[in-house]
Order: structure tokens, then C-alpha cells, then sequence
């Protein structure tokens, strides 16, 4: 294996380098950003695709994290973002104390549980075939899956079998959770390059180290709530953050005024006044990169 020079602002990253995106960590209370992003100096045949892979990101967070790199022939010595750092928002805490919640437009996954949290980037349904949003439960988990294509797909691909057994063939990996409605899965994939885009059917894929820590881990039963949520926003301290990415529905045809109406009613709630820095909030929205920026603060 080729040596990588990798420039980290905390020592902590580290582990993510060991253990990929399956570290579990805890929830502080008033804190809502986690982790911290990586700096890398691209190498002689690096891709963008296989540093997705090798740091267990999504190839649409390293993308949208560096724009203008060109994913397949970037320039050697260039400094790239590895996108870790997330934000998690008020919102997405208040469902149970053990439930998975599913962001599409984030194309992440989380698993929270006891005030520990897992985060993973996930492959989510090609345009036109998203699961429908709300709560869901696991009802069924099984290793080694059997895949039984259903008739929209065999439509598209007439020379698919009626049943595809567990093996390399079979696009759902080792592990699988079920859904309570629809054919909807979490499962795993044959085609890791596929994580961090939209190239199912409805389900939603997993890098097969971040599935099989859900099949050990996650329960028959576990509510599962499926989001479209492309803005996230928190405050932390004094200071107002927003973590955007494509609305890739287009569902939200006014972001700005929707993205201030959030933040009323979360500054309402804390009897908090803030003001926001709208070249800088304009700019995110123009051109949403997943990363974190700071968009404003609260007033004294």
C-alpha cells in the first residue's frame, strides 16, 4: 500500500483513518458539531472515488467538499477536504432514546442510542424513487440475505433471475434490516464505490463495516424515521451554523426565507436574538458544499 500524507487538525481523526466510519461516540449536551474534517495532499493516481472508499466517506461528500477537483484525474499536491465534521441538529434528537434516522438529501445515516450516536454515509434511491418520508420500524433482520428482484426492476433488466442467493452477485451485501413498509431495506452492497450515491431502487446501502455494526447492535423493533432535510442549523455557544447540501428533489423552492423561519422558531424557543451575515448565508445556499459555516451569532 502506497504511503498518503494526510494533515489532521486533531488527534482524535486518527481513529477514523483505524476504524472507518464505526466509531460510536457520545452526545455532549449543548454541543451539536462533531468530529473534524481532514486535510489530504492528493498523490501520484489518487481519485477522488477511491479516497471516498479509503476514508469512509460518501463520494457525494468529497465531491461537493472540493468542486472544482476533477473526481477522477485530480492534481497531484492539491490539498483536498476529507468532509467528517457534522452537524446534528435539536431536531433530529427528540425521537427515543434508540432510534435510526435516515436524511436523504444528506445521503447520511444516523443510529442513536443512549446518548451515543453512530453516523454513516449511505447510497439512497435514483431520482423519482426515494422511500416515502416518516416512521418506519425493523421488523426483520437477516445475514447473508436472498435478493428477489421485484417486477419494476426485472422491467428495467428482463435477464435478472428470480432469486439471487447470498454471494458477490447479490447487490444487498451480508446484512440486511426490514422495513415495516414498502420493500425497503438498510443492507449492505457489492459495490462500495456506490456509497454516497443515488443508484437504487428505494433502499438504502451501507458500507458493509457500518451494516454489520447495525446488525449487531440494532433490534427487531428499532424505530426508524426517514427525513428530507438539507439545511441543518444549530447553535453552539454564540454562534449560528448552517451545514447545507442540494435540495436534489427540489422541495424546498424558497431556502432562504425557509432557513430564517427555522431559525425563529429556534431562537423563539430559547428567548434568544440573533442576526445572521446573509452575504455569507447566500453564498452556502448558492453553492451548498456539506460543509460547516458559521452564518451568524446571537446578540447579548
Amino acid at each position: 500500500m502506497k504511503s498518503h500524507k494526510v494533515f489532521i487538525s486533531f488527534l482524535f481523526v486518527l481513529f477514523y483513518i483505524t476504524l472507518g466510519s464505526c466509531q460510536v461516540n457520545k452526545l455532549i449536551p449543548n454541543k451539536f458539531i462533531y468530529f473534524e474534517d481532514i486535510f489530504y495532499t492528493l498523490q501520484e493516481n489518487d481519485t477522488l472515488v477511491d479516497l471516498a472508499v479509503q476514508f469512509k466517506v460518501g463520494y457525494y461528500h468529497i465531491t461537493l467538499a472540493n468542486p472544482k477537483v476533477d473526481p477522477w484525474i485530480p492534481p497531484k499536491g492539491k490539498k483536498i477536504i476529507i468532509p467528517k465534521k457534522v452537524l446534528i441538529p435539536e431536531e433530529f434528537l427528540n425521537l427515543s432514546n434508540n432510534f435510526i434516522l435516515i436524511n436523504l438529501p444528506e445521503m447520511r445515516l444516523y443510529y442513536f442510542k443512549n446518548n451515543e450516536f453512530l453516523v454513516a454515509p449511505i447510497g439512497i434511491g435514483v431520482k423519482g424513487s426515494l422511500p416515502p418520508l416518516g416512521l418506519y420500524t425493523i421488523i426483520n433482520k437477516k445475514e447473508k440475505p436472498t435478493w428477489y428482484p421485484p417486477p419494476s426492476i426485472k422491467a428495467e433488466d428482463p435477464t435478472l433471475p428470480d432469486v439471487v442467493p447470498p454471494g458477490p452477485e447479490n447487490p444487498m451485501g451480508d446484512y440486511a434490516l426490514y422495513l415495516s413498509k414498502g420493500l425497503y431495506a438498510i443492507h449492505g452492497t457489492n459495490k462500495v464505490y456506490s456509497i454516497g450515491r443515488r443508484t437504487t431502487h428505494g433502499c438504502i446501502r451501507l458500507y458493509p463495516e457500518d451494516i454489520k455494526f447495525l446488525f449487531e447492535n440494532v433490534p427487531v423493533g428499532t424505530l426508524v424515521k426517514i427525513i428530507y432535510e438539507p439545511y441543518k442549523i444549530a447553535i453552539e455557544g454564540k454562534s449560528i451554523y448552517l451545514q447545507a447540501y442540494p435540495d436534489i428533489e427540489n422541495f424546498i423552492k424558497n431556502p432562504l426565507p425557509y432557513i430564517i423561519q427555522k431559525l425563529d422558531k429556534l431562537t423563539e424557543r430559547k428567548n434568544l436574538s440573533y442576526k445572521i451575515n446573509l452575504k455569507i448565508l447566500e453564498r452556502v445556499l448558492k453553492n451548498p458544499d456539506g460543509l460547516i459555516h458559521k452564518i451568524g451569532e446571537i446578540k447579548d
